[in-house]
């Protein structure tokens, strides 16, 4: 978002994220040039102010710390081991909020993450969810089928569809999976796919995590994690022999392979591609439109927002 960041946590798990200058003379806070987290505090590598995870300064060493020395923090949502901050233009106070975490680890592979840098926007990465035309071209999935219709609350947008790959392995097995993937979507940064693999009995999770540099550039992670695989049913390049504890990080590694291919198919897309504001969609995609409409309401410019509105008001025949 073109500003410089600084997170960290306290010894009882509470976690700070904030801008990354000290508000007292404007030291930069990062360990690059002598920050440091001591008994739980952020330190100031310049004059040693000390502020605790609420982004209070608690201490100096040479008098009372001054009430008015804040960092300006980021609300935080932590999910499943990651940490998510609110971002808001202009200051603009959480307009929705991430799921609470309820998700189950025991058993389930650490995250691997595979960060990208290209010329981007969130909301195209994003739409990806609901254009499902390009999996089959793009990608070669077949059998691609909607499972159930869009679903859209607020800011949370569902989306639920099947398709089926095959995938070589080592070069020389192949393999067809049968996937079931349940998408839902918060905002346009945040993606969480829910992924069941039918045919060897697999669970997996991704994230798809757009953040916006600079305003051309944007930072996309994929984090992805297996979970417990104990009764193959079917076959996986030795799995069966391997002990259970090893089994959900090997898949892990492996799918995420597959994944960063499929994205590093969408890169060069998405890095040079023009936005259309008014696109001309077939009778097939309605769901773009849909999902342009969901945009709207994420964007503090009413002009942009109307753009998005008018792409369903563009396209009768998709609806």
């Amino acid at each position: 978002m073109g500003e410089e960041i600084i997170v960290w946590c306290d010894d009882d798990t509470g976690v700070c994220v904030a801008n990354a200058y000290c508000p007292h003379l404007g030291a930069d806070l990062g360990p690059d040039v002598g920050g440091c987290v001591r008994d739980g505090r952020l330190v100031c590598p310049f004059h040693g102010f000390e502020y605790d995870t609420g982004g209070q300064c608690v201490a100096t060493p040479f008098g009372p710390a001054p009430k008015a020395a804040r960092l300006r923090v980021y609300e935080t949502r932590e999910i499943a081991g990651l940490i998510f901050a609110w971002w808001g233009l202009g200051g603009r106070q959480p307009q929705w909020h991430l799921p609470p975490d309820e998700l189950d680890r025991a058993g389930w592979s650490n995250h691997h993450i595979w960060i990208s840098h290209f010329p981007g926007h969130p909301q195209e990465t994003t739409e990806n969810s609901v254009d499902l035309v390009h999996l089959s071209h793009v990608h070669g999935y077949d059998s691609v089928s909607r499972v159930d219709p869009l679903e859209i609350d607020g800011a949370f947008l569902r989306s639920r569809f099947d398709f089926c790959t095959t995938r070589r392995i080592a070069k020389v097995a192949r393999m067809r999976l049968d996937v079931a993937a349940n998408a839902l979507i918060y905002g346009l940064g945040y993606s969480f796919v829910e992924i069941r693999e039918r045919s060897i009995g697999l669970d997996m999770r991704m994230w798809i995590l757009a953040t916006p540099i600079d305003g051309e550039v944007i930072e996309l992670s994929i984090v992805s994690q297996t979970g417990p695989v104990h009764s193959p049913s079917r076959k996986f390049a030795g799995l069966a022999f391997l002990p259970v504890r090893l089994r959900a990080p090997i898949v892990n590694k492996f799918m995420a392979y597959f994944q960063k291919r499929d994205v590093l198919q969408d890169v060069p897309i998405w890095s040079t591609k023009q936005y259309r504001r008014r696109p001309r969609l077939s009778r097939t995609e309605g769901e773009i439109g849909q999902y342009r409409a969901y945009c709207a309401q994420f964007y503090a410019d009413a002009l942009t927002a109307a753009e998005c509105e008018a792409t369903v008001a563009d396209q009768p025949a998709a609806n």
